[in-house]
């Protein structure tokens, strides 16, 4: 039996409920990088990102090639870039929103 839509895309953003695989994803969305530089940007244990980036490449989110002794991770698809770029207007939105109903308080508390 397939997996409805709705389940399919509750997977997907799952996916991306990770902070370091979102920010795995912002890094790659420059181009392909090396795993060490990868671990160097993210300062986290090479267990965690090895983890989150197995977590991504079963996803097809990124795809992985070796390159001598070295991985090098790049996008799998550029409509990464813009679910990024969507999520940052998107939330600043929500902040700008945020922002001026504390505006409001703040006047109507000194009221």
């Amino acid at each position: 039996m397939p997996v409805p839509l709705y389940q399919a895309k509750a997977d997907f953003f799952r996916t991306l409920g990770h902070p370091v695989r979102i920010r795995v994803l912002e890094l790659l969305r420059d181009g392909p990088r090396p795993v060490r530089e990868l671990l160097t940007e993210i300062e986290v244990e090479a267990s965690n990102l090895s983890q989150q980036l197995a977590v991504l490449r079963r996803t097809g989110l990124v795809g992985a090639v070796r390159e001598g002794g070295t991985v090098v991770y790049s996008l799998a698809t550029p409509d990464v870039v813009d679910l990024l770029a969507t999520a940052r207007r998107i939330l600043t939105d929500m902040i700008t929103g945020q922002g001026e109903l504390l505006a409001e308080l703040q006047a109507e508390a000194a009221e």
